[in-house]
């Protein structure tokens, strides 16, 4: 949800979601068969493959040009073969589509364009039979302005839901005239971040679209609510919730105005229409968050046991502003809230620099009081890998060096539907192509969200074998005849064929599972370099240069010797003599095991 900065300074951000996970904090009881099964059951995403679908553009089974749940269903072998362990969704409620499902006008049901709850529980059931988990969208932040609640509260001052949502009068209002905003507050989408409403001749607040009202945290009713959602999608079986823009539940209550953001230079940030942009720190991070995270673990670890065994995870798409705060969204031992918020300070490193990406490994392994660290590389707000870190010559190089640091490093992984197979974004050519609302608002400095939501490309045949539709919802990119699962499911040398091995990797050999981390060659500014070592295991060293010429590192680790084993390398390199000297070729990778 955040992509407004990169919106205000014409810069795209980066923004996937390698899952931090909690060490401490797991209290909820486990289910009793045995300790060895409740300690799998508790801890089955500690060391997972998490795999983002954006339901309209996975698969169409009915033929319509969206992608649906049934056809979610139909390639969960595909999913499995590639070695995912849960799929989290990007929501597929009821809603209007004006922010295409971020916009959810009933909690509790599937809208009908993706199927029905019959279909939802078909989907977890298949899923379930290949030891592939359902995690759901939860965006508590706001809801659509046709949810029947928002309805009820903008019907009447006195109606019952009115405090479900944030009403204000505002500045020099009178019987006969609406008065300003009650203050300089900004929507994310652009323009004021409150919206007058003539029935009740009060303003509401929305962080996001003027579709989109927020909810008002402060009643003790909507945390009730959120409760029940929760309990509600917990019995049909699903594995966990990530919580979309949960730094903004809360708003000063004193509705000061924000200050205005400043760039390095020291000049005003403009938003694309020309105003001021506020620096949003009476809208974001507010401490309130924590209290309701903290919340809403307890009640989610209560279905840790009995009926609904294992942990059920619960991830924040947190984008906190340095380490330190990221750590606080983990909560504490006594009152932990996620167990893997998002790390997203590799997000604003955009190109190709080892010496970048070292230093935030570092943060995430020696700032995050022991936790898991996830690193965030690629969703459904940000443009693709390619155009983020692309050259137009090496890109394919360039995302096995990515996925490396992705999959080898300590952490949960998560990513995003097509980056397996090196889907490129694809901007829409013309404003009245556009579908994302805030690419309609932003044009032409910003194209929108369109061009990383593109349809998956299968096959080669029409529509990329995506649909059977005469046309589907997006354009599916020119890309598909050469870019497509099929022909690199094929060829041992894809990028496919090298996610799949990485991930074999992640989950079989003993150090990469559960190994300590330690960065390696810490000075060399083109290469990275790091070791994974678990109790009584084999060493494991990994490097990766982020350069496109050659380069050859010489690695010492001391206390530990043998003779290198060569795991995984990229295509047709030369296999290394000695840990002293391993040859990188242009964005090259190199990971081997040191054996006695």
């Amino acid at each position: 949800m955040h992509w407004t900065n990169r919106i205000a300074a014409g810069v795209l951000s980066l923004s996937l979601g390698l899952c931090t996970l909690a060490a401490v904090g797991q209290n909820a009881p486990g289910n009793s068969k045995s300790n060895a099964a409740s300690s799998s059951e508790q801890d089955w995403w500690k060391n997972a493959i998490l795999y983002e679908i954006y339901p309209r553009s996975f698969q169409d089974s009915n033929g319509d040009g969206v992608g649906d749940l049934n056809g979610i269903t139909q390639r969960l072998d595909y999913l499995k073969q590639l070695g995912v362990d849960a799929i989290w969704l990007s929501p597929c409620y009821p809603s209007p589509q004006a922010d295409f499902g971020y916009d959810i006008s009933d909690y509790e049901n599937i809208d009908p364009q993706y199927g029905t709850l019959a279909d939802f529980d078909r989907l977890v059931a298949e899923a379930k039979k290949r030891n592939i988990r359902i995690i759901m969208d939860m965006v508590m932040n706001h809801s659509s302005d046709e949810h029947k609640w928002f309805k009820e509260s903008r019907s009447s001052r006195t109606n019952p839901y009115r405090d479900w949502y944030v009403w204000h009068d505002g500045k020099g209002e009178t019987a006969t005239d609406k008065g300003q905003p009650p203050n300089n507050w900004q929507s994310d989408f652009g323009g004021s971040a409150w919206e007058w409403d003539e029935t009740t001749r009060q303003y509401y607040y929305h962080k996001f679209y003027v579709k989109q009202p927020d909810f008002n945290w402060n009643n003790p009713k909507v945390h009730e609510a959120f409760k029940d959602i929760i309990a509600f999608w917990l019995k049909r079986g699903v594995a966990g919730f990530r919580f979309d823009a949960i730094t903004t539940l809360f708003e000063d209550p004193s509705l000061a105005d924000e200050d205005y953001l400043k760039d390095k230079d020291g000049k005003t940030v403009m938003m694309p229409d020309g105003t001021p942009k506020t620096d949003g720190l009476k809208t974001e991070f507010l401490p309130g968050v924590h209290t309701v995270m903290a919340e809403m673990r307890a009640y989610a670890d209560s279905f840790s046991s009995g009926r609904f065994p294992g942990a059920r995870v619960l991830i924040g798409e947190t984008y906190m502003p340095n380490i330190a705060d990221l750590a606080k969204e983990y909560g504490s031992p006594e009152h932990p809230e996620f167990q893997l918020p998002m790390d997203t300070q590799i997000l604003e490193i955009n190109k190709m620099d080892a010496g970048l990406f070292r230093a935030k490994l570092i943060d995430a392994e020696e700032h995050l009081d022991g936790h898991t660290p996830l690193l965030v590389f690629d969703n459904h707000d940000n443009p693709r890998l390619d155009q983020r870190y692309g050259d137009g010559v090496h890109n394919t190089d360039i995302q096995r060096a990515i996925s490396t640091v992705l999959f080898a490093s300590r952490g949960v992984s998560l990513f995003y539907y097509g980056d397996e197979i090196g889907m490129k974004t694809t901007d829409p050519a013309r404003r009245e192509d556009v579908k994302d609302p805030v690419g309609k608002v932003a044009w032409p400095i910003f194209k929108g969200r369109d061009g990383e939501r593109t349809p998956m490309q299968w096959d080669a045949t029409e529509n990329a074998g995506f649909s059977k539709a005469a046309s589907t919802w997006l354009p599916v990119p020119p890309t598909y005849t050469t870019v497509n699962a099929k022909a690199e499911e094929g060829n041992p040398d894809s990028l496919f064929t090298w996610y799949r091995s990485l991930i074999r990797l992640k989950k079989t050999n003993p150090s990469i599972v559960e190994g300590s981390e330690a960065i390696l060659d810490p000075d060399n500014p083109d290469v990275l370099s790091w070791m994974r070592k678990g109790p009584g295991h084999s060493a494991v060293v990994v490097s990766v240069n982020f350069k496109p010429e050659p380069r050859t590192v010489s690695l010492s680790v001391p206390g530990v010797g043998g003779t290198l084993k060569t795991l995984i390398k990229t295509p047709g390199a030369t296999d290394p003599t000695s840990l002293t000297s391993i040859p990188l070729g242009p964005f090259g990778v190199y990971i081997g095991e040191l054996q006695p």
